[in-house]
C-alpha cells in the first residue's frame, strides 16, 4: 500500500452496513471522491479491493487512500512564504497584500498558489495545490490550503456549512453608529461593472457581523466576521453601510493618502482539522502598512491623509 491511507475498523453498531455506507458515514468520504478512489483502486476491505455494496462485519478494516503522488497543477515559482502552520493535511499561510491567491488566467504565474507549488517541490511533497478559500489581491492575511483531496473535500464542506470561521480587521471611513451589529444585504454583480459587486435585491444572501475594536476622530477599526463568503463581501457591505474601507480604490476611494491599498486583513481562522476533527485556531499579525496607518490615526495626524478622498 503506497501513499497515505485512512483506516476504519468496523464496530458492532456498524456491522451489516455496506462498504459505501461506512465510507460516506463514519469515514466522511464524499460519493464523488469514492468514485475517484474506486477508479484508482484506492479503497480496500481487509487489504483487498471490495464491491462497494458488500456488507461488513465487526472487526473488518476499511481503507481509503487519502493521499498519493500528484502533480502540483501549477508551475513552481520561488517566492517567500510566511507559513503559520503546516502538517500532512493543511497549510496555513499569511498572504502579503498585492498577490493573488491563485491564477485567474493562464498567463498569471506569480500567485500564492505558484509559491506553494515551489514549496511542495522543495520539500518533496507530491501534492496538488488546493486552496480552500481565497482573499482579494490587496487583502492581507490568512489563507488555508489542503494537502490532499480528502482534506480538501472535508474542509470545503466545512466552508459551505459555515464551519470555518474567518475574522478580519478593517479600517473604515467615519464613525460607526453603535458598538456591534450585522449587515444582512444580498450581493450580486454590479450591472455597471461585471468585475465588481453591489448590494442588489436579487443577489445571493450575504451576512457580515461587525464589532468596533477602536475609534478614531474620522475612522473606525472594525473586527468583522463572515457568515457567508460572497466575492468582495466585506468591501461591498462596508460601502453599503456608508463606511467604505480606507484605501479601497474600487469601493469608496476614501483615505487613499493614509494607506495604499484596502485596509483589510484576514486576522483569525478557525476550523476543525480534517483528519483529527480537533478545533484549531490560527492568527496573523497586522502587516506593517495597516499598523502604521493605525498609529497615524491614534496620533490624530490624519488631516491631510483623510482629506480629498478621490486623490
Amino acid at each position: 500500500m503506497t501513499g497515505r491511507w485512512l483506516e476504519h475498523r468496523v464496530t458492532q453498531d456498524e456491522a451489516g452496513r455496506t462498504v459505501q455506507e461506512i465510507l460516506t458515514g463514519p469515514m466522511q468520504v464524499s460519493r464523488r471522491m469514492i468514485q475517484k478512489l474506486t477508479r484508482a483502486h484506492g479503497i480496500l476491505l481487509n487489504r483487498r479491493p471490495p464491491f462497494l455494496g458488500r456488507t461488513v462485519k465487526v472487526g473488518d478494516l476499511i481503507s481509503a487512500r487519502v493521499q498519493h503522488d500528484e502533480e502540483p497543477g501549477l508551475e513552481p515559482v520561488e517566492m517567500p512564504l510566511s507559513i503559520i502552520h503546516q502538517d500532512d493535511d493543511v497549510l496555513v499561510l499569511d498572504k502579503p497584500p498585492g498577490i493573488l491567491v491563485h491564477p485567474t488566467s493562464p498567463e498569471q504565474r506569480e500567485t500564492l498558489a505558484h509559491g506553494v507549488a515551489h514549496h511542495f517541490a522543495r520539500h518533496g511533497v507530491k501534492a496538488r495545490v488546493r486552496p480552500v478559500h481565497r482573499i482579494d489581491r490587496d487583502t492581507s492575511g490568512l489563507v488555508l490550503f489542503a494537502n490532499s483531496a480528502l482534506a480538501h473535500q472535508r474542509l470545503d464542506k466545512q466552508l459551505r456549512d459555515g464551519g470555518i470561521g474567518r475574522v478580519y480587521l478593517a479600517l473604515v471611513d467615519g464613525a460607526m453608529d453603535g458598538d456591534e451589529g450585522v449587515i444582512d444585504a444580498p450581493i450580486a454583480r454590479d450591472p455597471k461593472n461585471p468585475n465588481l459587486r453591489a448590494v442588489r435585491p436579487n443577489g445571493e444572501p450575504a451576512r457580515t457581523r461587525w464589532r468596533v475594536a477602536e475609534r478614531f476622530p474620522a475612522a473606525t477599526l472594525l473586527e468583522l466576521e463572515l457568515e457567508t463568503g460572497r466575492t468582495h463581501q466585506i468591501r461591498v457591505h462596508m460601502l453599503h453601510s456608508g463606511h467604505p474601507i480606507l484605501g479601497d480604490r474600487q469601493y469608496g476611494r476614501a483615505g487613499l493618502k493614509l494607506i495604499g491599498r484596502q485596509a483589510l486583513h484576514a486576522a483569525r481562522l478557525t476550523f476543525h482539522h480534517p483528519t483529527t476533527g480537533a478545533p484549531v485556531e490560527f492568527t496573523a499579525p497586522l502587516p506593517s502598512d495597516m499598523a502604521q496607518a493605525i498609529e497615524r490615526l491614534r496620533g490624530d495626524v490624519m488631516g491631510q491623509a483623510m482629506s480629498q478622498p478621490g486623490e
